[in-house]
């Protein structure tokens, strides 16, 4: 078997991150405050004309993904990965994950089986990376969607995922998201193999019809967190 080291191992799966899944410390206790708020909505005018919003094309989604310019300096993008880059997938110890299938486990797209979308990947120099996900369906199916698999990732405090016979030790932490859009989740996911350590924070926001999911370093989720949603959801 080919040495990988924790991190290459996390990008390779796309960061688990369905949803790579795209860096704490595996030991970290859940956190005490939940980080999803689907319950929140907005009273304004415009609720439910988001509600009812047609769903955007993958085209149009492409059209607002985060670029270069709105990233700054030191980000280079990363080409295309074709999906499913491990062809065997294992999950251990948790069967809520287990039973949605390795698609999710691996973010390789069958978590989230959403019609349109759209995925960019970004390096930094700086030391990290950062992936955006955007999905467009009907409000409810998409605020289902996603409940279910941060649910099932969440619920498993610690399991382990075996990627081509490699053992994959993960803990997520459930951390309070940001108060966007009209709902919202995030947690983070620690990775452990053969000796090295990575962490990921995935965050989600749905507005409307539209799903946002940011992946990658903390430090780089949080920084272009506003910048994502504000260019996904523009009305123009």
């Amino acid at each position: 078997m080919h040495h990988r080291t924790a991190s290459t191992i996390v990008l390779g799966l796309s960061a688990l991150t369905l949803l790579v899944l795209p860096g704490c410390s595996p030991s970290a206790a859940p956190a005490t405050t939940s980080g999803s708020d689907s319950t929140a909505q907005r009273p304004d005018a415009k609720g439910d004309a988001k509600r009812n919003a047609v769903p955007m094309a993958s085209a149009q989604l492409r059209e607002r993904l985060l670029d270069e310019s709105d990233l700054g300096d030191g980000y280079t993008r990363k080409p295309e990965r074709p999906s499913g880059g491990y062809d065997d997938v294992t999950v251990l110890g948790c069967p809520a994950l287990k039973e949605l299938g390795a698609d999710a486990a691996t973010g390789s797209g069958g978590g989230l089986d959403f019609p349109h979308r759209a995925k960019a990947a970004f390096t930094y120099t700086g030391n990290g990376e950062v992936t955006e996900e955007l999905y467009s369906d009907a409000a409810s199916k998409l605020s289902d969607g996603t409940g279910r698999i941060f649910d099932a990732m969440t619920g498993c405090p610690a399991y382990q995922v075996l990627a081509d016979s490699t053992p994959i030790d993960i803990t997520t932490q459930e951390v309070p998201a940001p108060r966007l859009g009209d709902e919202r989740w995030s947690h983070l996911l620690a990775f452990s193999s053969e000796g090295a350590d990575t962490v990921v924070k995935q965050t989600a926001i749905r507005d409307g019809s539209v799903l946002l999911i940011v992946s990658g370093s903390p430090a780089l989720v949080d920084r272009h967190l506003d910048t994502a949603l504000t260019k996904a959801t523009a009305t123009s």
